[in-house]
């Protein structure tokens, strides 16, 4: 069983509240996270908050076994402080080919006055270090001392899991931030809809078995670049929707649901179900619920349009921060 997770909007949809989900109640046995650390992924789990950059959400879990992919980025920093966070180094994998992030790359980007001033980038080294991959300079993780003991053939970990466990694959950012269809110039350095995704871990599309595109009942986006039904601030905040960036801590820019993005992140991303989170942001009485029958009615109507127009299925609707607050439904 493989799985992928993809966000269908500008990224924030809550991909990891829905992949630390999937991960640890449908107990998936590996769980790889593409990207980098512009992305920031955010669980609650037990009381405690866990933000991760590097790490997928589900390796709160200590039996799932965790695997960065070659097409992934990482930096030695974070790695390190994520691997205390969930306080463990058993079965975390690092393929030898993964690319590191230095100093170096982020002061490249730091001074950049197109991407700091013009794109709204996060300055965290991943465009120059994509850069330097594509020019054949970037060191990988074979080249780091430090990183001995993670390091893998990810085919061998991925052919294991494949054989007789779970995989789940957490992609990184939204649709509409990809490099190649998104809302370029104002996208990230690399392509994140699930062929990308795929990419990056090196699994073939025909081996997936489901692909949930995640939606949120708003849409969010940081930084520059256009969004569809922008609300002011002050209309963001009377309605409650007023958010920050993980990794940056800005504020998000805010616009209703949308139907036109939806759909074509749909055509992008060929999902087998959606997730929809924070629909108790819109709906307060839906905050915490576990049941479609206890949604309120209107929670209930929105989901069922969501349905009736965009022909793919809803299966999982987040209520709430909490990793237990989510609605799942038999398909």
């Amino acid at each position: 069983m493989i799985t992928v997770i993809v966000g269908g909007f500008f990224g924030d949809e809550g991909k990891g509240k829905v992949a630390a989900y999937i991960g640890i109640k449908e107990k998936y046995t590996l769980a790889i996270r593409t990207g980098s650390v512009n992305a920031g992924h955010t669980v609650f789990y037990n009381g405690q908050e866990y933000k991760f950059r590097v790490l997928p959400t589900s390796s709160i879990k200590k039996e799932i076994e965790v695997l960065i992919p070659p097409g992934a980025l990482i930096r030695l920093d974070v790695f390190f402080k994520e691997l205390e966070l969930i306080g463990r180094r058993k079965g975390i994998y690092v393929d030898m080919n993964t690319g590191i992030i230095t100093r170096e790359h982020i002061m490249r980007e730091e001074t950049d006055e197109n991407l700091a001033k013009r794109i709204g980038s996060t300055k965290q080294g991943v465009g120059a270090a994509m850069a330097d991959r594509v020019l054949r300079r970037l060191k990988l993780a074979r080249d780091y001392e430090e990183l001995r003991e993670f390091l893998v053939d990810s085919m061998d970990i991925i052919d294991r899991h494949r054989d007789s466990g779970r995989i789940l694959i957490e992609g990184t950012q939204g649709t509409f931030l990809s490099l190649y269809h998104g809302t370029y110039p104002y996208v990230t350095s690399r392509d994140v809809t699930a062929s990308g995704i795929l990419s990056e871990v090196g699994i073939g599309p025909k081996d997936v078995d489901e692909v949930v595109l995640v939606f949120k009942a708003f849409v969010t986006r940081v930084g520059a670049g256009p969004l569809e039904g922008e609300l002011s601030p002050d209309e963001a905040e009377r309605l409650g929707i007023v958010e920050y960036g993980t990794v940056t801590g800005r504020p998000r820019r805010v616009a209703p649901f949308n139907f036109n993005y939806a759909k074509r992140a749909i055509k992008l991303n060929s999902p087998t179900c959606l997730a929809i989170t924070k629909v108790d942001a819109i709906y307060k009485e839906a905050y915490g619920v576990k049941r479609w029958e206890d949604l309120p009615s209107g929670a209930k109507k929105f989901i069922e349009e969501i349905e009736d127009t965009l022909r793919v299925p809803v299966k999982y609707i987040g209520t709430g921060p909490e990793l237990d607050h989510m609605v799942v439904r038999e398909l």
